[in-house]
């Protein structure tokens, strides 16, 4: 497994905050996505999952005026169907492995967040937008679709009637928009995004990572599962927790009132 620290992140730039991995979307003006840093980001996630260190994922734009712009389109001018399947591809596995990784992914969209950009952030368990900062998916718009998980993320965060206004109308939202129908959690002001999710990470990191990982698998499990077949998961997914020991470390914690001193294990 490559040592993230080190390693040559294409696109990006990565950073370690105590248990927090900062990840900066560096190609700019726009921060648009290639297939190379789409492969960094998919590298990226699978080795912060291999350490166990690491409990939680910031990732943000550059500067201050974008998150990141999506894909660049001069990539897909000639029309060439094998360029655009490599491409779809790439986000495809770039964005699902950011949606799986077993910590808590925050996005601190400081910016424009357009396309690929916005499914990026969509990705992610949480959203923080900047008060400057506008979303959208308009792939539509140039004869495209969002195919890095749009058409299937935003409605499960902001229901089919907003989805459909966005990508079938091309609507760009703003910021206050963004947290009135869902698609972002909290806003803040110009600059702050940053340091709120660090926050928010550091505050996930006081809860047990091995909790974490169960629960998230378990919440987002309900985007394909049943209702029924979900309940039976999650029982014994409970009862799985007692072979970690974080468990035991967490009751013995609170009962010894004391602060948990987390293994991963």
């Amino acid at each position: 497994m490559i040592d993230w620290r080190t390693h040559d992140h294409t696109g990006l730039k990565v950073d370690a905050d105590g248990h927090v991995a900062v990840v900066t979307l560096d190609n700019p003006p726009a921060h648009t996505w290639t297939v190379h840093s789409l492969s960094a980001l998919r590298d990226l996630v699978g080795a912060l999952n291999a350490d166990n260190g690491i409990y939680a994922l910031v990732i943000t734009g550059g500067g201050e005026k974008f998150f990141s712009a999506g894909a660049d389109l001069k990539q897909f001018a000639s029309g060439d169907k094998a360029a655009a399947r490599e491409a779809a591809r790439r986000f495809g596995e770039a964005f699902e492995a950011l949606s799986g990784f077993r910590g808590v992914s925050i996005a601190a969209i400081n910016g424009y967040a357009m396309g690929g950009g916005l499914e990026c952030a969509l990705a992610c368990d949480l959203r923080i937008i900047e008060e400057h900062a506008q979303v959208a998916l308009p792939e539509a718009t140039v004869g495209l679709l969002p195919c890095a998980g749009g058409t299937q993320n935003l409605p499960r965060l902001v229901g089919e009637g907003w989805a459909k206004r966005m990508i079938l109308l091309g609507e760009r939202i703003d910021a206050d928009t963004a947290v009135r129908i869902g698609l972002a959690e909290e806003k803040v002001g110009k600059g702050e995004a940053k340091a709120l999710a660090l926050e928010w990470a550091h505050k996930a990191g006081k809860q047990s990572p091995t909790s974490i990982a169960a629960c998230k698998t378990l919440v987002q499990a309900t985007r394909s599962g049943t209702h029924a077949s979900a309940l039976v998961a999650e029982r014994e997914a409970f009862v799985d927790l007692f072979d970690r020991a974080d468990q035991a470390e967490g009751v013995n914690a609170f009962l010894e009132k004391r602060a948990p001193q987390w293994k991963n294990a």
